[in-house]
């Protein structure tokens, strides 16, 4: 004789206890993710400029020639140099300042069509609140992969939330990141909120 087993499902009333305890849970994880994703997309502007910076030096030593990075207010043809950003390009700088790509920063690449862009990039693509503001506007690289005119001392771009309160150095809790370059042409990203002799403090 066979024996016959009963399948026994889930019960309305421990699908909704589930259910209840799983939105619980989102509500509790929720203000951390939030905090993670704004850290995230700071990180993500800091290592975009880092990688930006690095281009350029590079192509100023593999082409032996001035190259120039900018940061600009917009990536359109209305942009202009902007020390805070928020977006940037790179383009050659074969004449002293002759290159300057203010009211052309949507022209386009072309290492010799001017204003002979190489590259561009949108500072917010990781977050529409992210700010970068430089010590400086315009960065020239030389062909030995140093910053023209010497700077008194390095060049410095922060990279943060759009709330400068909301840094960990200003008692908040978001993470906020520093790109230095050195007058040899040194790039390096640091946490503002750490301090020596941590490897990753400015």
């Amino acid at each position: 004789m066979k024996c016959l087993r009963r399948h026994r499902g889930v019960t309305l009333i421990e699908l909704l206890v589930g259910i209840s305890i799983l939105g619980l849970l989102m509500v509790m994880a929720a203000p951390g993710l939030g905090e993670w994703l704004a850290n995230a997309r700071v990180r993500a502007s800091a290592e975009a400029l880092s990688a930006s910076l690095q281009f350029a030096k590079g192509e100023a030593v593999a082409r032996n020639a001035r190259v120039r990075f900018q940061l600009t207010s917009t990536l359109g043809a209305d942009c202009a140099i902007n020390t805070t950003g928020p977006h940037w390009v790179v383009n050659m700088d074969p004449d002293a300042n002759a290159a300057a790509v203010a009211g052309s920063c949507g022209e386009a690449l072309s290492d010799t069509t001017a204003p002979r862009l190489l590259s561009r990039h949108n500072g917010r693509e990781g977050g529409a609140n992210t700010v970068v503001e430089g010590s400086a506007a315009t960065l020239v690289f030389n062909g030995l992969g140093r910053v023209v005119p010497v700077p008194a001392g390095d060049v410095e771009f922060d990279v943060r939330g759009a709330d400068e309160a909301d840094c960990v150095t200003n008692g908040g809790s978001r993470v906020c990141l520093r790109v230095i370059v050195s007058a040899v042409g040194q790039v390096r990203t640091c946490n503002t909120a750490v301090s020596n002799p941590h490897p990753d403090a400015c």
